[in-house]
């Protein structure tokens, strides 16, 4: 064979080489400036996300600037703004501003606004199980709801309880243990609660109401007017730093204690599901450490102001600190336990929550009587038996 028909015979098949490679090259080119488009739309897709600006509307159960209560929602929108660099920003309306004071759960969960502050148990007439999250008479602490809450799966069922509503629930601060009330006259016995009206919500209402006393449901707003005529005998609304803001002590002379119904009265903020899916993560989680600070900082705050407020409300304002005797403390001990029983009974949501809530009081109790109530008995008894002082 010659070499000119050997040559002519491998000519198709280097043509068909380079067709090819010409082919593949052309293939990764336009690889290439595809993957620059995409990824160019990516990034132009990313930073129209980060630019965007998003503003909420927050409504509260309590009147606008109330101190203690009032600065809960007021230090979540502003962690909100500052934690976000103003890509989200959130509006603070007070009772009757938007929404009236015990409709701000429905305003949430319909979607009128995007969040909301106040206390569970003003909603058990549509989800029973919301006293839980609040306070149990003769219950948890502010410092055991907390644990409970954050690492013993309360929040867990809190948000079980809320789904259908489409509610997310986040703990929202806390006022330590309140004061039993105000009250018109003395307390003595359980003679002098009979027929006596007084303002005091979630089951402790209900509570009192077994050693004959009549449970009234009015909002904060309200209280001030509804005892200076009468409407009520008595009211429990928190503790000095509050109370002394609203003027209490100008509609009532006897301060009872200790809180029975509310040892340690959680708050909440309610976010809108819908809301919140429509964050990007970054501003959700957000949202969540925002109330995870305001929550401490409320607590801290009425730690701080309840004493010097009492100290003011019975050194000038006369005011007479009264404890309420021990038979209508166990009495109304024995009236939580069969109300408890029938909220249980009633509803089986409720008897879930409750399982995880007496297994943790039980076992949060036992240590604390070891730590907590141990040390505070022992430094009072101490100080009391010593004569030694340290002067500055």
């Amino acid at each position: 064979m010659s070499s000119n028909a050997a040559g002519s015979r491998w000519t198709p098949l280097i043509i068909l080489t380079l067709v090819a490679a010409l082919v593949t090259v052309i293939g990764l080119w336009a690889a290439d400036k595809a993957g620059q488009h995409i990824s160019g739309q990516s990034s132009e897709t990313a930073a129209a996300t980060n630019q965007q600006r998003f503003e909420w509307k927050i409504v509260t159960t309590w009147p606008k600037n109330l101190p203690g209560l009032g600065s809960g929602p007021e230090n979540f929108a502003r962690y909100i703004n500052e934690m976000s660099g103003g890509r989200m920003t959130a509006r603070v309306y007070g009772a009757g501003e938007i929404v009236p004071a015990f409709e701000v759960f429905d305003a949430v969960s319909q979607g009128v606004a995007d969040a909301g502050h106040g206390a569970s148990y003003y909603w058990k007439g549509k989800i029973p199980a919301s006293v839980f999250f609040t306070a149990i008479p003769f219950g948890m602490t502010a410092q055991e709801m907390n644990a409970w809450f954050h690492y013993g799966g309360g929040l867990e069922l809190w948000a079980e309880a809320y789904a259908p509503s489409n509610v997310v629930p986040l703990s929202g601060g806390s006022s330590g243990v309140q004061m039993a009330g105000w009250f018109n006259r003395e307390i003595n016995s359980l003679d002098d609660l009979q027929g006596l009206k007084m303002r005091i919500p979630g089951l402790a209402g209900e509570v009192f109401a077994t050693v004959g006393g009549t449970s009234v449901r009015i909002p904060g707003g309200e209280i001030y007017t509804s005892l200076q005529t009468g409407v009520i005998d008595a009211v429990e609304w928190v503790g000095p730093y509050n109370d002394l803001a609203l003027g209490l002590h100008q509609v009532a002379k006897y301060y009872y204690y200790p809180g029975w119904h509310e040892p340690g009265a959680m708050l909440e903020f309610i976010v809108n599901k819908d809301s919140l899916a429509a964050l990007p993560q970054e501003l959700q989680a957000i949202v969540r450490y925002a109330a995870r600070s305001a929550n401490q900082d409320m607590l801290d705050e009425f730690t701080a102001r309840n004493n010097a407020a009492l100290k003011d409300l019975v050194e000038n304002h006369g005011v007479q600190l009264r404890r309420l005797p021990d038979d209508v403390l166990q009495a109304l001990y024995d009236g939580s336990q069969v109300v408890m029983q029938q909220l249980i009974d009633g509803d089986p949501m409720a008897a879930k929550v409750y399982a995880s809530y007496k297994s943790f009081y039980d076992n949060v109790r036992a240590y604390h009587h070891i730590s907590e109530q141990a040390y505070i008995n022992a430094r009072d008894v101490v100080i009391e038996n010593s004569d030694m002082t340290v002067t500055e």
